[in-house]
């Protein structure tokens, strides 16, 4: 998945688990990376573990407690519910609290480690020591890139850590529109990023016009109210429900397909259409200024495009 979850022990952050703490240094360097562009990191026992770094009871590092300052700041970091009886008395109880919460909220990611950690869970995939991370199949499975079937349920799998967890999302396709069958699954992916307080900021852009370049037609120019009405008629009922305001944008003209979120950015290259069910499509994660540059070139006042009409539903 181009978004993964991830679990760290506490061993992790603490330089005397490292033979010198510019080991710990470079170790934690490695991982701030992957984290802060790819990654969630599950706060477990319902926010415990990170209040773990609250003090200084252990020789927490400096570049890990950066860490958590950042994944705190750019929601990276999750609450799930405990999944063992009792509170987790050293690195190792920890390590096990995090494997027990995968049988409630499997894993896309791993479980991150110290070598003396990692000796208590010898035959464990999930769990890898931060110095061996290449050699766990979930960590070195990690790709820019991914290759997804053009049909609503692989898209709500692939997506389902994002919808689940952003608190803003952005859908961007020229030609989106939930009247036509082509996009009928897409209300389901909105569904899926409902039923959470607080809800995500959720905005929909898309052009206004219709058909190829050669034989477009504005049906705006006839029916000012056009895109307003397809757009409520499919979704608003059904956005109600799960507690959703969308704010829909339609623009002079762009091209290119997009989901823009504060926890990823996705190039879909044929956008949340799901007409060919079978055909494959490519999504690529977009590196954070590409991300930041898409989602201010959609911002009303930038002046990037023309703003045609501009309305909510839910």
């Amino acid at each position: 998945m181009l978004l993964r979850d991830y679990a760290i022990t506490p061993d992790v952050f603490d330089e005397t688990s490292y033979p010198h703490p510019t080991t710990c240094d470079a170790e934690l360097r490695n991982l701030k990376d992957v984290l802060l562009s790819e990654g969630l990191v599950r706060d477990l026992r319902n926010g415990e573990w990170s209040r773990l770094f609250v003090d200084n009871t252990r020789p927490w590092h400096r570049r890990g407690k950066e860490l958590l300052k950042k994944l705190v700041q750019q929601k990276r970091v999750f609450p799930i519910e405990p999944s063992r009886p009792s509170w987790p008395s050293d690195d190792v109880a920890w390590c096990s609290e995090a494997v027990a919460t995968h049988g409630v909220l499997p894993f896309t990611g791993g479980i991150v480690v110290t070598e003396r950690v990692k000796t208590a869970f010898p035959g464990e995939d999930l769990v890898e020591r931060i110095d061996r991370l290449g050699s766990a199949r979930w960590w070195a499975g990690r790709s820019s890139s991914v290759r997804v079937r053009r049909d609503i349920e692989d898209y709500l799998e692939q997506l389902a850590p994002v919808l689940r967890r952003a608190n803003s999302l952005m859908f961007i396709d020229p030609h989106l529109d939930p009247e036509k069958p082509r996009y009928g699954g897409f209300v389901r992916l909105l569904e899926a990023a409902g039923r959470r307080d607080p809800a995500p900021v959720i905005e929909i852009h898309r052009v206004c016009f219709e058909g190829p370049p050669r034989d477009r037609t504005f049906p705006m120019d006839g029916d000012p109210q056009y895109f307003r009405q397809r757009f409520r008629r499919p979704l608003e009922a059904r956005i109600r429900a799960v507690g959703l305001r969308v704010e829909v944008f339609v623009w002079d003209d762009f091209h290119d397909r997009h989901l823009i979120t504060n926890l990823i950015g996705i190039h879909m290259s044929d956008g949340f259409d799901t007409s060919k069910g079978r055909n494959l499509t490519t999504w690529s994660r977009l590196g954070r200024d590409a991300r930041d540059h898409i989602q201010r070139e959609f911002d009303p006042r930038s002046g990037h495009h023309a703003l045609r009409d501009r309305f909510t539903i839910g």
